[in-house]
């Protein structure tokens, strides 16, 4: 019978160590367990003098059946399916019906993962935008180049599912225990390329540089999808496309597609040394001996929540414009985070009051990157230190803290960038936050323009049985759509949407 252990350990043990004295204190040998697999690894740093390793482990005397994923029902009809948009939805709905015998065809605006890369790469380096192929649209989706974080709100089979998919086609093992796991944007691209040949060993097609246009209607159904190259006819449709997809968004909506505004949320990212941030989070003791130190904080002192999101310990911050004369910006860190800082989106909510219409939050996340263009008028991104953006300066030079951003920085007012009560709260934020996270408020820590892809600003609704109310045959799918938020939570849509899918033609 598999039971659960907890035990906690210095710092210094390895997982291998971990495993031996697990096993050792439960009072079997080596050679008498049959199963053994780790449940979870987390960092326990309430106390600063004693910071600890916790581990839960399941183990066994026998050698144990593990629970083999979710289950996918034989189909007896291969319907034309047709997925929209191939991030983290769209590869996970692509391969389960692909898995369950159908053959999907997805499209992607964007490029593969390689010649994305060089398409970033251009940008960062050239400041040509490709609007097609950047940070937010490509293979992988805007996650690629976000750290790969798999940490979600939601749990159960789900996650476990998703995580286990991830370690089949090449993340690292250790993704299925740590408390917080990642993959990182230098790994996460070869996971996502042995995902896509999957699909298409099993008979799907995977079409980069094809971008929807419209769909085709006829008697109240969609039966194909247009594009930029041809037509596809389709009787089932997927949108998995990601939070950017604003033509699709303007499309559903001038076609009568049921769509509602959304809450969301947009600010800055904050930078600060990743030194100071391991110091503060675990102390002087132990700070030198553990992995970089993350955070999450949050903050309703103010009129509005305030809170962090997407940190990227020793990471970037990555020029992520997908429209001309917008600047936008993203954290990103590769699997060792070992750059000098720390970033993290810092954020204030919106809400669907604060606009007007349904794509009301678009065109506010629209113009105030325009606004954050037009400081340096070259894809610079607007930056200024946490204490001049407190008192109300500009142009203290930068001493600790460097700015990351490759795309060149312009020192700049970033109170103006936003509607007042988004900066007003930002600055309460940051303020009630070092009380949580010493040093949060440092004055030399750097803030840069513009956080504002942080979610979707819209909703495309659907139905308990994930179907569009307005089309029976098209399935709104993931973040771009309003139904998840991060990697994990699109990942774990897409299965969803593929098995309601699947069971409308299973035998």
């Amino acid at each position: 019978m598999i039971k659960t252990v907890d035990f906690s350990f210095p710092v210094t043990t390895t997982d291998e160590e971990a495993k031996a004295k697990i096993i050792k204190k439960s009072g079997l040998t080596q050679t008498q367990v049959g199963f053994f697999k780790f449940a979870k690894k987390s960092i326990d740093a309430r106390d600063k003098r004693d910071v600890r390793l916790i581990y839960s482990a399941y183990i066994s005397d026998r050698d144990e059946k593990v629970e083999q994923g979710i289950s996918i029902p034989v189909v007896k009809k291969k319907p034309e399916i047709v997925v929209v948009g191939f991030g983290p939805a769209g590869i996970f709905c692509g391969l389960y019906l692909a898995r369950a015998g159908l053959k999907p065809t997805i499209i992607e605006r964007g490029l593969g993962v390689d010649d994305r890369k060089k398409s970033v790469d251009r940008f960062v380096n050239d400041k040509i935008l490709d609007e097609n192929s950047n940070v937010q649209f490509g293979e992988g989706g805007a996650g690629t180049f976000s750290d790969g974080k798999l940490n979600t709100g939601i749990n159960g089979k789900w996650v476990k599912t998703v995580l286990s998919e991830f370690v089949r086609y090449g993340a690292p093992e250790e993704i299925e225990w740590e408390s917080k796991p990642h993959i990182g944007s230098d790994r996460l691209p070869s996971v996502v390329k042995n995902m896509r040949k999957e699909i298409e060993r099993l008979g799907g097609k995977v079409l980069f540089s094809t971008k929807m246009t419209a769909f085709s209607i006829k008697n109240f159904k969609i039966n194909g999808v247009i594009t930029d190259r041809g037509e596809i006819p389709a009787d089932e449709v997927v949108l998995a496309v990601g939070h950017s997809a604003r033509d699709i968004f303007t499309y559903a909506l001038s076609s009568g597609i049921s769509m509602e505004p959304k809450a969301f949320a947009m600010g800055y990212r904050i930078e600060h040394l990743q030194s100071d941030i391991s110091l503060s989070q675990y102390g002087e003791k132990f700070a030198p001996l553990l992995p970089p130190a993350d955070y999450r904080l949050a903050s309703r002192k103010g009129s509005r929540g305030v809170f962090t999101f997407c940190m990227c310990p020793g990471g970037y911050v990555m020029p992520s414009a997908s429209e001309e004369g917008g600047v936008v910006t993203n954290g990103m860190s590769l699997y060792a985070r070992s750059g000098t800082n720390a970033n993290s989106a810092l954020l204030c909510e919106i809400y669907p009051s604060d606009t007007e219409g349904v794509l009301g939050g678009m065109e506010l996340q629209r113009m105030v990157e325009k606004k954050a263009f037009f400081i340096g008028k070259d894809y610079s991104a607007p930056v200024q230190t946490v204490g001049d953006f407190l008192s109300g300066k500009v142009g203290s030079p930068f001493r600790k803290v460097v700015p990351t951003y490759g795309a060149g920085i312009k020192y700049s007012d970033l109170t103006v960038l936003y509607p007042d009560f988004v900066a007003e709260n930002i600055k309460i934020g940051i303020k009630d936050m070092s009380n949580k996270l010493k040093g949060f408020d440092d004055s030399e820590a750097i803030l840069t323009g513009v956080e504002t892809r942080s979610s979707s600003p819209v909703r495309i609704l659907r139905g308990e049985n994930f179907a569009s109310l307005s089309y029976s045959n098209l399935y709104p799918c993931g973040e771009g759509c309003g139904y998840a938020g991060g990697i994990t939570s699109a990942a774990a849509d897409g299965i969803k949407v593929a098995l309601a899918i699947i069971g409308k033609y299973a035998e």
